[in-house]
């Protein structure tokens, strides 16, 4: 048994041995093949060893995925199982249940419904929480139980969840899920269009210019591209999306890699739909790299006036490689630039703190490109708008309400407590509203911890090292109590943003996310803004010149 173990692992040594001296691997070729060694012989005495029976699959699945933690969030290791699941989805004929759904430890929570799918014509509504698939308890499986409820169209699943306390039964009818790239276009008024593109997918491009040929036709002079919450998705769509507004033969984005043959430029390659609309892009914290590519590039022409808070800075490119047995990987190849040269990535995870956390450049680091007609952008990570809306960034604290769930689960118990409203655009969240929130989160055992609180404490833990604590006890309580003032009133300051948080999300249960655009065209803060700036020409031009 052991000469087998050492053939096996000695195999692929071997094998690799021959791949590294057929290749020009740089100078470096000695190291690789030294620490292959290592792990190989560490491996074997592992398995060959340990006090308990080892799983070596398992082992293996743990080291890799361990290492390349290490590296970026995007460099990912895909064994048999996970390639199989990636080739259902992008085959196309992966079903489920038409619901946005988050995976907990022991349960799965209705996100979202979509309108007309299988979960919402089964009745589940937002919060409700699934804790039985079929005869397999949540609580109980091990891996992803996301992917207990995918299955082939026209298959059914059997469901147990809690809405309001009580335990309830669904079966839902499995179907194909087709989700707009552009889930909604209109007129916001006489002479302006408002285009949302949620996501860029194979129709991305062709959604947009259908939908700004029919609003042109409505009599559209004007538009808003709404980029906010749109994470990416496919780079030729984002070129063919910036080619609607831009000329033939455009640069859009470059991407640089250590390999030559991963540097590429991308050119837009058709003739544009309109080089004239003036045009404002919205973006927010979530929008992510083909939306930054989109909306960098447009920034850099001067095509478009960028409206919101800075994006997220997802520029790092990947690429899927096969490997034996097969396995797959996608591994980080290069790094997207904008026209100006600016980089798009925000995170430096090749260069992290002393906790581990990728770092940040500072704004003092931050270096100036020009875009066409001369005017200053900086990079930094991330799309910087030409105009950037304090109101529209998120607060410590409400980072901190969101992060703990607080402003999805109040609106599931409004939804349950309170009746349609009777005019969707006139809906409207007021000042008992905002006191039934306070008193929800002091209800949810809601605390948020500063980084000056955190800063303080640390400090008076080395203070009782040094038994300094007693000389500084009372300045300490009176600095935690002005802490706590300010937490409190925190939330009141912070009134507005809350509200509009909110209301966007109990409108969604009552209307679903295609009611929400509706509302959104008279009532977000965002397009309204951006209306302000194309209503006067010489406003929208100053921002461009």
């Amino acid at each position: 048994m052991k000469k087998l173990l050492q053939k096996r692992i000695l195999i692929p040594l071997v094998a690799l041995t021959i791949f590294f001296s057929g290749t020009a691997f740089k100078s470096d070729f000695f190291e690789i093949a030294k620490q292959i060694e290592i792990f190989t012989t560490l491996f074997k005495e592992l398995n060959m060893n340990y006090v308990d029976e080892t799983n070596p699959g398992d082992l293996m699945d743990t080291a890799i995925k361990s290492m390349l933690a290490d590296l970026d969030p995007y460099t990912n290791y895909y064994n048999e199982q996970d390639v199989e699941s990636a080739r259902i989805n992008n085959a196309g004929d992966y079903t489920g249940i038409g619901a946005n759904v988050l995976t907990l430890k022991d349960r799965l929570v209705i996100v979202e419904p979509y309108k007309d799918y299988a979960a919402d014509k089964a009745g589940l509504k937002a919060g409700d929480e699934i804790i039985k698939v079929d005869n397999v308890v949540v609580a109980d499986f091990k891996d992803d139980a996301g992917n207990l409820l995918q299955g082939g169209a026209g298959t059914s699943v059997e469901v147990t969840y809690i809405r309001q306390g009580k335990t309830l039964n669904a079966t839902i009818q499995r179907e194909a899920v087709d989700i707009h790239a552009v889930p909604h276009y209109s007129m916001i008024n006489e002479n302006t269009g408002y285009i949302v593109l949620r996501k860029f997918n194979a129709k991305a491009s062709a959604e947009t210019k259908s939908a700004l040929r029919d609003l042109k036709n409505q009599g559209a002079e004007k538009l808003i591209l709404d980029l906010r919450g749109n994470p990416g998705g496919l780079l030729r769509e984002a070129v063919n999306v910036t080619n609607i507004f831009v000329p033939k033969n455009q640069l859009v984005v470059t991407t640089k890699s250590k390999v030559e043959k991963y540097n590429k430029t991308y050119y837009t390659k058709n003739e544009p739909m309109d080089t004239k609309i003036p045009l404002v892009v919205l973006i927010d914290g979530s929008s992510a790299s083909a939306s930054e590519i989109v909306s960098g590039a447009l920034q850099d022409l001067d095509r478009a006036v960028i409206i919101g808070v800075r994006s997220f800075g997802k520029g790092l490119v990947q690429r899927p490689k096969k490997l034996t047995y097969g396995t797959q990987m996608k591994i980080t190849i290069s790094r997207y630039y904008t026209p100006s040269g600016r980089c798009i990535q925000a995170l430096d995870y090749w260069n992290r703190d002393e906790n581990g956390k990728a770092t940040r450049t500072k704004q003092e680091n931050y270096n100036a490109f020009k875009t066409k007609k001369g005017r200053t952008v900086y990079d930094g990570g991330g799309v910087q708008p030409d105009l950037e809306l304090e109101a529209t960034k998120l607060s410590p604290i409400t980072k901190a309400i969101i992060d703990e769930n607080l402003i999805f689960k109040y609106a599931t118990q409004y939804y349950y407590n309170h009746p349609a409203p009777d005019d969707i655009m006139k809906f409207e969240l007021r000042e008992a509203e905002f006191n039934s929130f306070k008193n929800f989160l002091s209800a949810n055992s809601f605390s948020f911890e500063t980084k000056t609180e955190k800063a303080f404490a640390t400090a008076l833990s080395v203070a009782k090292e040094e038994e300094l604590n007693s000389e500084i006890d009372d300045d300490y309580s009176n600095l935690i109590s002005s802490l706590n003032t300010y937490k409190n009133k925190a939330i009141d300051d912070n009134k507005t943003q809350l509200l509009s948080l909110l209301s966007d999300e109990i409108v969604k249960r009552y209307f679903y996310r295609e009611g929400l655009y509706t509302y959104y065209v008279s009532n977000n803060f965002e397009i309204q803004k951006g209306l302000e700036i194309l209503k006067n020409p010489s406003n929208y031009l100053g921002y461009l010149d």
